[in-house]
């Protein structure tokens, strides 16, 4: 019998494997396509030095993916045997929004059994013919794509058989992997416009949401940070701007100096908010701000707001992968931060030069399954 509720652990968690999503043609603007395939396949490469890399890719694609894989390893230190790649409709790159969320049940009868919880993608609030890249309009998805994508969480759960199958859990409510970062011991951050938004869960209270997050994800206390509806397509995701090291120790990322004003009051008004904060445990937290480089690194930009935050990170087993822009004096300022934070890690820098024009980075690629055999 499944548990009454559940624990989301912290991303410094033990890992069974990382999941990656190679994306489709369909999902992004031809002249963009081969640079985001490109910088998936640096990142399995990077992962695998530390963990099994499940890479989901559509069946048309599983030869171009390997091909990539395989000149990329060459390359890097990584591991082929740590990667594998699975034929699975799939579209978006972002799989830590269109995949499932692994949790474990809180009572010991369900410690060691496998749970994932399916929160129903919505192409974030119904915005298929919204998302821009550079200025360019995104390829606008078919009814069969659109479905696809929906599907997707359900397809990764029913193909995780190993070392036991995974029993997926339908949540009430709808958000994103990236519109919540937890600490494993109770504490969950997130943004009202992500979540308590009409296009995501239109006639549900905040207390309806909280009351499913609490029973899905173990959220003992959580601290909502205002966000704002519309500034970017996923309307602020919190893992974009801040994000756990460890419990009660957290990084926050700082726009660059002359980023849009709605950015700056969004990064002021969640730092007014942590330190008037104490986490499920009653600790006050301590707060690192890591600066965002310029955008210029990235070269010439068409629009003002490309995702260049070092917050959006990704732990993994030993190790953490660390988005690295162009921009030398902020890479390295922010390698010897994380370094420093995490001094029982390897950190290993991972250039994304492409990523960010498509408004996410590292942790919004990946989503981490978790090991249940592990606390």
């Amino acid at each position: 019998m499944p548990p009454n509720r559940y624990l989301y652990p912290g991303a410094f968690s033990r890992h069974t494997a990382t999941i990656l999503g190679f994306p489709s043609k369909a999902s992004l603007p031809a002249q963009y396509h081969g640079a985001a395939c490109d910088e998936i396949a640096s990142l399995a490469a990077a992962i695998s030095e530390f963990e099994p890399v499940w890479l989901y890719a559509q069946p048309t694609d599983l030869v171009k993916a390997q091909s990539l894989i395989d000149q990329t390893i060459q390359r890097a230190r990584g591991n082929m045997k740590n990667i594998g790649i699975i034929p699975l409709a799939n579209n978006h790159l972002w799989v830590r929004d269109t995949g499932p969320i692994y949790v474990r049940g809180i009572d010991e009868a369900n410690r060691k059994s496998r749970f994932a919880i399916d929160f129903g993608f919505t192409e974030w609030g119904n915005k298929n013919d919204t998302c821009t890249v550079t200025g360019i309009p995104w390829p606008k998805l078919d009814r069969m794509q659109l479905q696809e994508n929906v599907d997707f969480a359900k397809h990764v759960i029913e193909s995780d058989k190993a070392p036991s199958p995974v029993t997926r859990i339908k949540s009430k409510i709808c958000l994103e992997g990236g519109a919540v970062v937890v600490d494993g011991e109770g504490t969950l951050l997130a943004t009202e416009s992500s979540i308590l938004n009409a296009n995501r869960n239109p006639g549900l209270s905040r207390n309806d949401v909280e009351a499913e997050l609490r029973q899905k994800l173990g959220a003992d206390k959580i601290i909502w940070f205002p966000g704002k509806d519309g500034l970017d397509s996923t309307d602020v995701h919190v893992d974009a701007e801040v994000n756990f090291i460890r419990p009660g120790v957290l990084v926050l990322s700082r726009p660059y100096r002359n980023a849009p004003k709605a950015w700056w009051q969004i990064h002021d008004e969640i730092l007014a908010v942590l330190e008037q904060s104490v986490d499920a445990k009653g600790r006050k937290f301590e707060i690192h701000i890591v600066d965002e480089p310029e955008p210029t690194c990235l070269g010439p930009l068409a629009y003002d707001a490309p995702a260049t935050n070092y917050v959006n990170f990704y732990f993994v087993n030993g190790g953490l992968i660390l988005p690295h822009f162009g921009d030398v004096t902020s890479d390295t300022r922010a390698l010897e931060l994380f370094r420093r934070l995490c001094p029982d890690r390897v950190v290993r820098p991972v250039q994304v030069r492409a990523l960010p024009f498509f408004g996410g980075v590292i942790h919004c690629a990946t989503q981490q399954v978790i090991d249940v055999d592990v606390v």
